[in-house]
C-alpha cells in the first residue's frame, strides 16, 4: 500500500481539475493504481491540490489480491479515517493467453470463472468491506470501472461472452450496492463507469475502429464526471462523459 500526502508539487504538470465537491483535505483510495487507467487517476489527484491522502494499492506493486476476502477484508481494516473518494480500476480482458471469445462456440469455462472472479468478484468484495468506510452524512463517491460492451442492449454484434457477462454482474453488483449504501449514507454516490478505448496494452488490440483516447486524459474525464455527480445518481451506469449507458 502507497500513501500519499497532499498534492505532488515536483510534477511538472499541473492539472486544472480539483475536486471541489469533497471535502477540502480528502482522503482518497485507487485499488487498481498500477494499472494504465489506475496509475493516471493516481498522477492527476497527486495533483490536486484539495487532496490529503492518497491510498494506491495494486497486484503488481503490492500483491494486493482482490479475489481474497481475508486481504480485501485486512486492507479496508487498515485505513485510518473516512474514505471519501473510491476507485476500483481493477479488469481482466485476456486470461492466461486467453483472448476474448468470438462466439459461444468458444467458451471455456475456467477462462470464463476467472473472468467473473477478477471481475466481478473482486469488486464484490471491494464493495463489501471499503463501502462502508465512505462518511455517513458528508458528500463521498465511489466509481466502479465498468465496461461498455457489459451493456446488454448495446450489444448488437455478439462475442466476448465472458468479457460482457462479467462486466454485467459488475454492474449489477454497483446497482445494487448502491441502493443498500443509500440507507445509511445519504449523500454517497456510487456509480459503475466506462472510461472509453484507452491507450493501453489491454485494449491495443482491439481500438481498431473506435476513437481511443490517452491513460491521462481518461482519468480526467472520468474524475470530471464523479465531480459532477449528485447523490441522486447513485447507482447510475455512465460513460466518461457523464451521458448514461443502457443497461
Amino acid at each position: 500500500m502507497t500513501e500519499t500526502f497532499g498534492p505532488d508539487a515536483t510534477s511538472g504538470h499541473v492539472s486544472d481539475l480539483s475536486l471541489h465537491s469533497l471535502r477540502q483535505g480528502y482522503r482518497a483510495v485507487v485499488i487498481g493504481a498500477s494499472g494504465g487507467v489506475g496509475s493516471a487517476l493516481c498522477a492527476t489527484l497527486r495533483r490536486d491540490v484539495r487532496l490529503g491522502v492518497l491510498v494506491e494499492l495494486s497486484r503488481k506493486n503490492d500483491g494486493f489480491d482482490i479475489t481474497s476476502e481475508s486481504e480485501v477484508a485486512k486492507q479496508a481494516a487498515s485505513i485510518q479515517g473516512a474514505i471519501d473518494l473510491l476507485i476500483c480500476a481493477t479488469g481482466v480482458l485476456t486470461v492466461d493467453g486467453t483472448l476474448p471469445e468470438k462466439s459461444i462456440r468458444q467458451i471455456d469455462p475456467n477462462v470464463m470463472a476467472k473472468q467473473f472472479l477478477t471481475n466481478a468478484i473482486g469488486p464484490a468484495l471491494i464493495a463489501k468491506h471499503f463501502l462502508p468506510k465512505l462518511p455517513r452524512y458528508d458528500r463521498s463517491i465511489a466509481a466502479f470501472l465498468s465496461a461498455r460492451v457489459g451493456s446488454i442492449r448495446d450489444n448488437r454484434i455478439g462475442g466476448w461472452i465472458s468479457y460482457r457477462s462479467s462486466k454485467a454482474a459488475l454492474n449489477q453488483i454497483v446497482r445494487t450496492a448502491s441502493i443498500e449504501l443509500c440507507r445509511t449514507h445519504p449523500r454517497a454516490c456510487v456509480v459503475a463507469i466506462h472510461p472509453g478505448t484507452v491507450q493501453t496494452p489491454l485494449s491495443a488490440p482491439y481500438s481498431r475502429g473506435h476513437t481511443t483516447v490517452t491513460p491521462l486524459q481518461a482519468a480526467l474525464n472520468v474524475l470530471g464526471t464523479l465531480e459532477r455527480l449528485n447523490a441522486e445518481e447513485t447507482g447510475s451506469f455512465l460513460a466518461y462523459d457523464g451521458s448514461a449507458i443502457d443497461w
